[in-house]
């Protein structure tokens, strides 16, 4: 019985076409992560080309029996709407340098009702790392999220 000969054309082809697929399977925050103390679930989801992140789910969702709204809102006229549900993400884009951030969001803190510039990172050990600042980085804060689960 004879081994067949595989020519090196066709071992090439095949590594081009598997280090297409790479990309694909990048490492991304796309999915749904809970906040420091899991006070908080968030959905970080495609917004067009960007990321954006929506919460789902409240350790604590009410107040005086009932649902909480946004009541720290700067614009009185969207202080009735409820926190579930409200984008407090948006604007993320994929960092050129590295393939584990994302810059150029804000961040909505509705106990505030302050947004701040925001960036992310996917640590290694795969926690989301979600920086908030005012003006520059290095004035901010960075909460660790941890991955309660992807999206599909």
């Amino acid at each position: 019985m004879s081994v067949p000969r595989v020519r090196p054309n066709a071992i090439v082809c095949v590594l081009l076409v598997l280090s297409s697929i790479g990309p694909v399977f990048a490492a991304s925050p796309v999915g749904v992560w809970a906040t420091r103390n899991d006070k908080a679930h968030i959905r970080i989801a495609p917004c067009g080309n960007q990321l954006c992140g929506t919460i789902v789910w409240l350790k604590n969702p009410l107040r005086d029996g009932r649902l909480k709204t946004d009541r720290h809102n700067p614009d009185r006229r969207l202080r009735s709407r409820p926190i579930i549900g409200l984008e407090i993400l948006k604007g993320f884009r994929p960092a050129r340098n590295a393939k584990n951030r994302w810059i150029d969001g804000s961040i909505y803190d509705p106990a505030s009702g302050k947004t701040y510039h925001s960036e992310m990172t996917l640590e290694s050990d795969g926690t989301l790392g979600v920086r908030g600042y005012i003006g520059w980085s290095v004035f901010g804060r960075t909460e660790t999220w941890t991955q309660v689960s992807p999206l599909k």
